[in-house]
């Protein structure tokens, strides 16, 4: 099973560790478009400051993240499973799972990011601030720069097994599984049943104890269908669509009555 992630957009400090290596980060056939991505971000924090703060999206309060952008290469790294914090992440809570499941979390867990293209939990990064929606000056919308080398990489990556989609929508721009692999996706939403509406926290809160529901029971589904059982079981309201024709992926939504 492969779960794709979003990132969060708070990230935690980057710490005192060695430096990046990004020849150690995983999905090495994404190294070129995450190096170049790399170097227009660095060279412009470390320019124009209120260039850098517009591109980025930046309000004032978030001035000190472009001085943080400008050191990349030097600043310390740890896994990107400290690294990404929010809603979703205090959710799942990396750090409490048991050995077993944190290995299933090692293995199965692909967090997307606008800087990385796509990343393991155990991959060292440093903090940083690039989201999937930015348009960087020299290689345009992040977006569109990552699909070409999503599209040879992440087919690989997913295997011959289930792909849990839980990205947000700027993210899964980045790549769309298609073929035989998004037959054995599920793209997930979490409504509010009451009202059936997305409500942002309680949606990623919902999709982050899912997933350590997952990885804590050592559930390995074989495809959307075999999941949506493996989800009932563990006391998720489903309800499932399959897909119209072959090419599709299938869609599950998550019923949650409660907003927490």
């Amino acid at each position: 099973m492969l779960v794709l992630l979003p990132p969060s957009e708070g990230k935690a400090p980057s710490g005192r560790g060695a430096p990046l290596k990004p020849e150690s980060l995983s999905l090495p056939g994404l190294a070129a478009a995450r190096e170049a991505v790399l170097t227009e971000l660095v060279e412009l924090c470390a320019g124009d400051e209120d260039k850098a703060r517009e591109v980025l999206g930046l309000s004032e309060g978030l001035r000190g993240e472009v001085a943080k952008n400008a050191e990349l290469r030097t600043a310390g790294a740890r896994p990107a499973g400290e690294i990404y914090t929010g809603v979703l992440y205090d959710a799942l809570g990396l750090a409490s799972l048991d050995a077993s499941a944190k290995r299933r979390a090692a293995r199965s867990l692909l967090v997307f990011s606008g800087l990385w293209g796509a990343v393991r939990v155990t991959d060292r990064i440093p903090s940083y601030r690039c989201s999937m929606g930015v348009k960087l000056p020299g290689l345009g919308a992040l977006g569109a720069h990552w699909r070409t080398p999503m599209a040879s990489v992440l087919p690989e990556a997913a295997g011959d097994g289930l792909v849990l989609d839980l990205r947000s929508a700027a993210y899964a721009a980045a790549w769309k599984p298609k073929g035989e692999v998004a037959g054995r996706t599920a793209s997930v939403r979490v409504l509010h049943a009451p009202t059936r509406k997305v409500v942002s926290h309680f949606n990623k809160a919902t999709k982050g104890r899912m997933v350590r529901s997952l990885l804590t029971a050592g559930a390995a589904p074989k495809g959307p269908a075999e999941l949506v059982e493996v989800l009932r079981d563990l006391g998720y309201v489903v309800e499932a669509q399959a897909p119209a024709k072959a090419g599709q992926a299938w869609s599950l939504d998550v019923l949650v009555t409660e907003v927490h």
